[in-house]
């Protein structure tokens, strides 16, 4: 007994020293998830290799937010459906990722990222990972290593590239590169099973993709291959100065449920504000998010800048879409327009203040010309490069809205304060 109990010991303490030598190691060719990740957008690309054998990062994020919130809707309150939920103050969940990180080949790296708490579902559950490919040694040593060495070959099922929007976003509790609290109005984000391929030269990007657009996998047919592309500048200039400009373009030409703009199982940031009595976290997921409801064809446009000179920072976006869901004939259009500007300060950068501004316009199914806009302002506090607290206002406000919505002359005002660790 005493022989297993020390052979037990032994196999421990080998499993998680060489845990946390893995942990220190660096992993060639991915973004780190601490603050040096601020203002990475695309993976690295470095022919440059320190792959030995085979390591595991095991790494984590949690994310909470204090809400103090209050909403109104102009429409009548006498109607249960628009009758609004009675908001407080108090914390909202407490919500947690696992991330788990495999250097599996010189050049082959694997990503697979779990929810274990969100708002949206109480389980944990896979959100997503890819196996990203920046050398094909494997098939036979420098093979294609003229086009390897700029390229980047990633598969799986996860959020797509689309945009440079979803880089600056809260990934349920990943929340350091987001310097706000909540995301976009219209978020283009969803997880789908997709093959992307980069290109990456002397700060000129150039991707191609291919998904079916699904959240949700099955084998029904009716679905046609969406394809989405990008191509970019990104340059540091000097020391002081960087700029990137990119445009991206997606489209789904048939497919059986789109999930595009409501693809986020993790849900909004601004709990049941907006929303009726009878709401609910999980269901209501939702809360101040914009859906233009397209679920059956989509086009959609995105332009990025990005300038940071200094500490200054600016990063902007201009988006048109146009789709329709299955009971429509015709398509109808979406813009959004956001812009954040901000000062990085103190030491290594790590204090922040700022403010953005969002705004979408477009057509209902219903055939109403709506508009929405929302404004932050904040600021936020790196106490160390894995943890972060920040502090923001935000002001939401919504026009065109039928008088049966409980949207019409709607709005939302408050204050959210959220701590963040990733590792």
């Amino acid at each position: 007994m005493k022989s297993t109990i020390l052979k037990a010991t032994a196999l421990g303490a080998i499993f998680f020293s060489g845990l946390a030598y893995a942990q220190e190691q660096k992993f060639d060719n991915f973004s780190p998830k601490d603050q040096h990740g601020i203002n990475q957008f695309e993976s690295p690309k470095d022919s440059i290799t320190t792959f030995e054998k085979l390591k595991v990062k095991v790494g984590g994020a949690f994310a909470l937010q204090f809400q103090g919130i209050k909403h109104e809707s102009g429409a009548d309150p006498s109607v249960p459906a628009t009758k609004l939920y009675n908001i407080g103050n108090n914390f909202n969940l407490p919500t947690a990722n696992l991330d788990i990180d495999v250097a599996l080949y010189d050049g082959v790296n694997l990503h697979l990222r779990t929810f274990l708490s969100s708002r949206h579902h109480n389980e944990t559950y896979v959100k997503g990972g890819y196996l990203q490919i920046d050398k094909l040694d494997f098939i036979k040593k420098d093979f294609l290593g003229d086009f390897m060495k700029y390229a980047t070959i990633k598969v799986g099922q996860d959020e797509i590239n689309y945009g440079d929007a979803h880089f600056r976003r809260s990934d349920n509790a990943y929340t350091l590169r987001n310097p706000f609290v909540g995301n976009y109005l219209m978020d283009a984000y969803a997880t789908m099973v997709f093959a992307e391929v980069y290109y990456q030269r002397n700060g000129f990007l150039g991707m191609a993709g291919v998904t079916n657009g699904r959240l949700n996998q099955n084998a029904t047919g009716g679905t046609s291959p969406s394809v989405y592309a990008k191509v970019g500048y990104d340059k540091q200039v000097n020391n002081d100065l960087r700029v990137r400009l990119t445009g991206s373009v997606y489209n789904a030409a048939q497919t059986q449920r789109l999930d595009f703009y409501d693809g986020d199982r993790a849900g909004s940031r601004y709990y049941f504000v907006m929303e009726n009595a009878a709401a609910t976290s999980s269901a209501n997921f939702k809360s101040g998010q914009v859906v233009p409801d397209f679920k059956n064809k989509v086009t959609s446009f995105m332009i990025n800048p990005f300038v940071k000179y200094q500490g200054l920072e600016f990063f902007g976006i201009f988006e048109t879409s146009s789709g329709r869901n299955f009971a429509e004939v015709d398509r109808r259009t979406w813009n959004q327009y956001g812009a954040e500007l901000l000062y990085r300060f103190g030491n290594n950068e790590n204090l922040y203040l700022g403010g953005r501004y969002n705004m979408v316009k477009g057509e209902l199914a219903t055939k109403e010309d709506v508009e929405v806009s929302r404004y932050n302002i904040g600021g936020g506090w790196f106490m160390t490069k894995n943890i972060m607290a920040k502090a923001e206002y935000v002001s939401q406000k919504y026009d065109g809205y039928s008088p049966a919505s409980i949207l019409h002359n709607g709005k939302f005002n408050g204050f959210v304060l959220e701590a963040a660790i990733s590792f």
